[in-house]
């Protein structure tokens, strides 16, 4: 059977993965979970926190998502301290979430968080850094998002690289996942690279403009 600790790097791993899709600060104590199916030794299951979304049928009880995986049978008393262990995470990772938003060190909107280094790269680098903070390339999808970053842009004063690039066919775009745009925002008369300029950085008044890719621009990335 794995040990206590085992589990708690596991449930804990879990929750991070998923802790910007639950609910905004629960209060402490969170809600029960519904206890998890027979472990070994015939001891309690770890108990389950409500899905989110997902086909019903779950384990959860409402239909939904599993929150955390399921783990072997614990006793009671491990099994309770496990959930308010990550019920108190969750609560200060909120807690610390607000506090940046508050400062301006990041911007919210729907279940995306973007946020700058305040550092000036070429685009592969700027890359490279969102997806070694966990993150992506900022890559606004509809007017909302392209406010978002556009305030970090005015914060900072500086142009800043989108997560968008010139496909194969001269003038078309596309998010650098390979999905097509969905959402547009070019300044008048842009692009008009006509296939030299394939990357799209964000002016300051939140238009954008077809780009060589090697310039210096602000980094910002989405989570």
């Amino acid at each position: 059977m794995l040990s206590y600790s085992s589990y708690m790097l596991m449930a804990v791993a879990a929750l991070l993965v998923t802790c910007h899709a639950l609910p905004k600060c629960p209060e402490v104590p969170g809600l029960p979970g519904v206890p998890g199916l027979p472990g070994r030794d015939d001891l309690k299951g770890q108990a389950r926190l409500p899905g989110l979304i997902g086909p019903s049928g779950s384990l959860l009880g409402p239909p939904g998502r599993d929150i955390l995986p399921y783990l072997p049978g614990l006793p009671d008393s491990l099994d309770t301290e496990l959930h308010n262990v990550l019920v108190n995470l969750k609560h200060r990772l909120c807690r610390l979430e607000g506090v940046l938003a508050l400062n301006g060190k990041i911007r919210e909107v729907g279940e995306k968080i973007f946020a700058s280094n305040g550092k000036k790269v070429d685009f592969g680098s700027a890359v490279k850094s969102c997806e070694e903070a966990g993150g992506t390339i900022a890559s606004p999808m509809n007017e909302e998002e392209n406010k978002a970053i556009l305030s970090i842009v005015q914060q900072y004063n500086q142009y800043a690289y989108l997560g968008i690039k010139e496909g194969e066919t001269s003038g078309q775009f596309k998010y650098i996942n390979g999905m097509p745009l969905n959402y547009t925002k070019w300044h008048q008369y842009e692009p008009n690279g006509k296939g030299t300029e394939k990357c799209v950085e964000m002016y300051t008044d939140g238009s954008w403009n077809d780009k060589k890719c090697n310039l210096y621009r602000l980094t910002i990335c989405e989570f």
